[in-house]
């Protein structure tokens, strides 16, 4: 499913195929979380933005609408009108994050935020949930742990998740009625190498029926650790995954943060920073961020980026969309949104073209040299 197209040095341009779709990689997933990316609709989605892959929220679907509902419609590409590729998150860092959530041996007991109701979530019920949403890459179960934490921990943490990671993947290659659909398993650790390596490796050995995952996500960073031992954590990791399979870097991050993984070789990002951020008033660019709200724009007659040929800056300038976030109007989240998902999707298209070129390391130095730094 995953091809390696160029690489210079450990960064690398792909190619992930699931059925008739491709992805490109390096790729960012816009998030959406509910079935629907904050502020937008499939129009903005499929016709303007053009992602090859979203990321929906399994624990958020799960309790609204609900996985038969999903299913009935005939998965999340015809429920929600969006013509790209879905992967669904497991739902796990949701309800570990819930107050009073229990994590046991057998999965995560947890209340909805929603109504207080309890549930209980476990590998395989996980997987059969992405199973009915018919997303095209499912999540494992993972025991997540905030950093910093004790190493025993973080230890029984990489233990748990290596064995729910066998649970899901012989459900998953047993109850799947979807050939096309594949599974990623993710390498937990902190930021101890020694324990990152006991996960990848592990991770690695799982097969069922002479078949392992299809492909192997980073997770538990950008969790209260440092940049640079996040930094350290990702260089550490990526040379025990294997390099004909694609590496995702789970709820990360900046511009900068995502430029610095895919230079130690990840192909594969999401976060909710370019949406929320746009909806908070901060805005992308190739020279930095810009905060809306701040009085100088109110009569700024140039668009947010010169450079940017998104939908938002050839049509509306940064006075117009101070005005718009003042008086509260709907249409600034929705232009904000396109803008700022239109950067980061731009972003990785051109770190992928300099890469094909073979010109990653003068793309890198021109990247942060446009925002005055080293």
């Amino acid at each position: 499913m995953f091809t390696v197209e160029a690489s210079c040095l450990n960064a690398r341009a792909g190619r992930i195929t699931i059925g008739k779709k491709e992805i490109k990689t390096p790729a960012f997933m816009p998030v959406g979380t509910q079935g629907c990316v904050k502020a937008l609709d499939a129009v903005d989605i499929s016709e303007i933005l053009k992602p090859d892959i979203i990321l929906a929220n399994t624990y958020h679907l799960y309790l609204r609408p609900n996985p038969e509902t999903i299913e009935r419609f005939g998965g999340l590409r015809a429920f929600t009108g969006c013509d790209s590729l879905f992967l669904t998150d497991s739902g796990g860092f949701q309800a570990f994050s819930l107050p009073g959530a229990k994590v046991m041996d057998e999965g995560i007991e947890f209340q909805s935020h929603i109504d207080g109701s309890t549930h209980f979530f476990t590998p395989e019920i996980v997987i059969n949930i992405q199973h009915k949403l018919k997303s095209d890459i499912v999540m494992v179960l993972d025991d997540l742990v905030a950093l910093p934490a004790d190493p025993k921990r973080v230890n029984l943490s990489v233990e748990r998740t290596l064995h729910w990671a066998e649970q899901s993947l012989v459900f998953h290659r047993t109850h799947r009625t979807d050939e096309s659909q594949k599974i990623f398993a993710i390498v937990q650790g902190g930021t101890d190498e020694q324990l990152r390596a006991k996960s990848a490796n592990g991770l690695n050995a799982l097969e069922y029926e002479n078949r392992g995952f299809d492909g192997f996500a980073i997770g538990g960073l950008s969790v209260g650790e440092s940049s640079a031992l996040m930094y350290e954590t990702i260089e550490a990791v990526t040379p025990l995954l294997p390099r004909e399979k694609p590496r995702y870097l789970m709820g990360v991050g900046t511009p900068e943060n995502l430029i610095e993984a895919i230079d130690r070789g990840v192909d594969m990002f999401d976060c909710v920073m370019p949406s929320r951020n746009a909806r908070n008033g901060t805005l992308f660019t190739s020279s930095g961020k810009y905060n809306i709200k701040r009085p100088i724009y109110a009569l700024d007659n140039e668009p947010i980026d010169a450079s940017c040929g998104c939908y938002t800056c050839r049509r509306y300038s940064k006075g117009y969309l101070s005005h718009l976030f003042r008086t509260g109007e709907l249409t600034y989240y929705r232009l904000a949104t396109l803008h700022n998902l239109h950067y980061y999707l731009s972003l990785m298209r051109e770190a992928r073209a300099a890469i094909l070129s073979g010109r990653w390391s003068e793309f890198k130095g021109e990247f942060y040299a446009k925002r005055g730094k080293e």
